[in-house]
């Protein structure tokens, strides 16, 4: 026979059990809430993670931007031969230099068409039609573009037009 202990005893058998206080779980939703919203406002205020009053009152007193001059690039129309079933590929950029450049960059533009030429025909017609395409061309081009007319001349290829038809 199992034993009993006296204050087993003495608590009839039919008392239901004592229910768990939720108090703590008011008590700590209620806190987390105080503390999310002070945590809000100290960042939107900029208190933490940041001093917008800082970047707004630059932006009143923006620098002039710097020197920069655009040499147009010719039209560059390519043909993608019998795998694109005679499509074309027509592209039309500009390079931005600095203004001290831009007379030898001009100079160099036979053997930047030559390059773009050279790097188009070789692409294939996949990797056109992938919707990342234009950003991996241009960083190609461009790189290409830099080690013909030689570091620092050109900053930047802005690709006004690129269309396959």
């Amino acid at each position: 026979m199992p034993e009993v202990t006296m204050a087993e005893a003495a608590q009839p058998q039919d008392a239901a059990p004592k229910k768990k206080s939720r108090m703590p779980v008011l008590i700590g939703g209620g806190l987390a809430l105080v503390l999310g919203g002070v945590g809000f406002f100290a960042t939107y205020k900029g208190l933490i993670f940041g001093h917008e009053t800082a970047q707004h009152s630059d932006a009143a007193t923006a620098q002039p931007l710097p020197a920069v001059a655009f040499v147009p690039i010719e039209p560059v129309v390519v043909q993608l031969g019998p795998a694109g079933r005679n499509q074309n590929l027509r592209l039309v950029a500009n390079l931005e230099v600095s203004p001290a450049h831009a007379g030898e960059v001009t100079a160099m533009m036979p053997r930047i068409l030559d390059v773009l030429n050279s790097y188009l025909r070789a692409v294939e017609i996949a990797q056109l039609q992938d919707p990342a395409a234009l950003v991996r061309i241009r960083a190609q081009i461009l790189r290409r573009i830099q080690v013909v007319t030689g570091e620092g001349r050109v900053r930047d290829l802005l690709i006004t037009e690129f269309l396959m038809n």
